[in-house]
């Protein structure tokens, strides 16, 4: 697959859409070179704190679900980090039209922790546009849930959200 391909899955409910995410969440990116650099060690002492956190309330034999939802969060972030790290490595810059190469004999097109991280989930559920009257989106195209993500985003979100809806009865042992 190149850059912006896409394979539509279930007509255009599901599609695979290639991309490569040079920064953070939707796309946005975070200060160039040495931002992207602060963002992947943010991202490891995160993982690491994350981590740590986990095997403290394992040996403690917390909440069955606050360890699955710290799990969901960690190997998200750590699927992240991977790509992080190693994608620019081995890969050869993708252009539109254009495959990226495996190993490509000059090395790939970035270094340690600069590479980008590949998005390929789009599930544009409702499509449409918006009114003539509304203020400046007027006519505009209008797509719920434009994000492009991965598994590992999903994961992300999913432990996130378990933590939110239940920390009441994820965290009763902590605050008692």
């Amino acid at each position: 697959m190149t850059l912006g391909d896409e394979i539509h899955m279930m007509g255009n409910w599901f599609i695979i859409h290639f991309t490569e995410n040079e920064g953070m969440a939707f796309g946005m990116k975070f200060g160039g070179s040495f931002g992207k650099l602060i963002l992947s060690i943010f991202r490891i002492i995160a993982v690491v704190a994350i981590g740590w956190y986990l095997i403290k309330i394992s040996r403690a034999k917390e909440s069955t679900g606050l360890i699955i939802s710290l799990s969901l969060i960690f190997a998200g972030a750590m699927g992240n980090i991977i790509d992080s790290a190693f994608y620019g490595l081995i890969f050869s810059e993708s252009k539109f039209h254009e495959i990226a190469q495996l190993f490509p004999p000059g090395g790939g097109y970035g270094h340690f922790l600069h590479g980008k991280v590949v998005d390929m989930l789009y599930f544009p559920v409702l499509r449409g546009a918006y009114p003539q009257w509304i203020p400046i989106w007027g006519g505009d195209e209008f797509i719920f849930f434009r994000p492009v993500f991965n598994i590992a985003d999903s994961s992300i979100t999913v432990g996130v959200f378990i933590l939110i809806i239940f920390q009441k009865k994820l965290f009763k042992k902590e605050n008692q």
